[in-house]
């Protein structure tokens, strides 16, 4: 059963199909893989397993899902696009499937050819993340064929949430609660990462969440360094801290939370300063998330409070983003950024620095839907505990 209904989808199509038009294209390839899935994920609401693909949208007709015969089946029971086409490149290298119907881009021009008659421009979206191989056999099966890039144009479609997402997005924060609470609960002295991811994992899975955004991240001591660790067998061990993160999934969309847990009772009185920093650009950022605002400027508070507590060296990542099909998706609104934040988009606050020699890696996050009349949380009770003084 499809995740993506057709009321959410046709309108996608039919959006993309004015860049189309206005871009002079005759047909748009838009390439996904289990890395890439959202911009595949947007007009299908799928993504296979083991294999890669496509979806071909032609200036007018039906909209062609492009894979291997291995997916074929699953894409479609699950795909909103169930037309298919199998081509070798985005097979299992060396697997046979000999009673597939297996075909290649000649053959694929030609068909679109006595479909539409001339094609002349073709667009090709996600281009960048595309094998080699690929990309030089889509060239030689469009030969004459002018490929235009415009993964930039496809990727402000999903900007701006609808709210259809909007509610997959804050029930996805709803799951990431639950799997908050047990993840909690299950840090103790003598439990291993995986248990605490474990925790977690089954919070989400056992409430009917349809993935995960990323694989849990569980680092305690010194493992936090790591920036995204995922869960090892090391033993958590009382008086350290462990840096937790989880991104449950409501079909396909992801939700988030992100904090650190001190084991084996409270923090410390150096830890705890450790989280008033955190704490403190975290409220900073999250008072600079004004509508129309650019990201240098939002960057710019909680950027300036770490240099003037001689953390800077300690920074990895910026302190926004937004989130939907992937737990982190642009625009970033990062020092350099001019993104406009504007209404209608979803967006995590995301403050972190790892590498302190007393405090390793540490990191709070949760997430907002931005109105004209400001930020709207996502989870009221993460929002309560990252802006409160612990």
């Amino acid at each position: 059963m499809p995740y993506l209904h057709a009321a959410e989808q046709l309108p996608r199509i039919e959006r993309l199909r004015a860049i189309m038009h206005q871009q002079q294209l005759d047909a748009v390839l838009v390439y996904y893989d289990e890395f890439n899935i959202g911009n595949g994920w947007y007009l299908t609401g799928w993504c296979p397993q083991f294999e890669s693909g496509a979806v071909l949208v032609p200036r007018t007709g039906p909209c062609l899902l492009l894979g291997g015969p291995e997916s074929e089946p699953f894409a479609k029971l699950d795909s909103a696009i169930t037309e298919t086409r199998n081509f070798p490149v985005f097979m299992v290298p060396d697997e046979e499937y000999p009673n597939a119907v297996i075909i290649g881009f000649p053959k694929l021009f030609a068909e679109l050819q006595q479909t539409l008659g001339t094609v002349k421009r073709v667009g090709l979206v996600g281009g960048g993340r595309m094998p080699a191989d690929c990309h030089r056999q889509i060239l030689a099966g469009f030969a004459g064929v002018e490929l235009v890039d415009c993964t930039a144009a496809f990727v402000q479609l999903r900007f701006a949430k609808s709210a259809w997402e909007l509610a997959q997005i804050r029930a996805a924060f709803a799951l990431a609660d639950h799997c908050y609470a047990a993840m909690r609960e299950a840090a103790r002295p003598g439990a291993s990462e995986i248990q605490v991811a474990a925790a977690g994992e089954y919070a989400a899975r056992s409430r009917g969440a349809s993935g995960f955004g990323f694989s849990a991240i569980v680092g305690s001591g010194k493992r936090a360094n790591a920036v995204v660790p995922t869960a090892s067998s090391k033993v958590l061990a009382s008086g350290e801290m462990a840096m937790v993160g989880i991104a449950p999934k409501v079909n396909g969309y992801a939700g988030v939370v992100g904090d650190m847990l001190p084991i084996g009772g409270g923090f410390s009185a150096s830890q705890k300063a450790c989280i008033e920093h955190l704490r403190a650009a975290f409220q900073l950022t999250k008072d600079a998330l004004v509508p129309g605002r650019v990201g240098k400027q939002i960057d710019a508070p909680a950027r300036a409070y770490f240099a003037k507590h001689g953390l800077s060296q300690y920074l990895v990542c910026p302190f926004v983003h937004t989130i939907g099909l992937h737990e982190a998706e642009s625009p970033f609104f990062g020092p350099h950024s001019h993104d406009e934040l504007k209404p209608g988009m979803a967006i995590s606050i995301d403050i972190s620095f790892f590498g302190h020699p007393e405090w390793n890696g540490a990191r709070i996050e949760t997430g907002y839907e931005v109105t004209a009349a400001g930020l709207v949380p996502f989870s009221p009770g993460m929002d309560h505990l990252l802006t409160s003084v612990r």
